[in-house]
């Protein structure tokens, strides 16, 4: 999908379906935005994701 925002990212989107429903409901609508369209993610959305998120160290 492309708009003025530019393209969302699938995979993106899964990712963001795929977590547990308490964290869904603390996600802001800019935060999702930022996160869909590969954007620089909010650091409120990192703490939110960090037992989530895997680090280049980790990888």
């Amino acid at each position: 999908m492309t708009d003025e925002k530019g393209t969302i990212d699938p995979q993106q989107v899964a990712i963001l379906r795929s977590l547990p429903v308490w964290i869904k409901e603390q996600i802001t609508g800019e935060e999702a935005e930022a996160f869909m369209y590969n954007r620089e993610i909010p650091e409120s959305l990192v703490e939110k994701l960090k037992d989530y998120l895997v680090t280049d160290d980790e990888s």
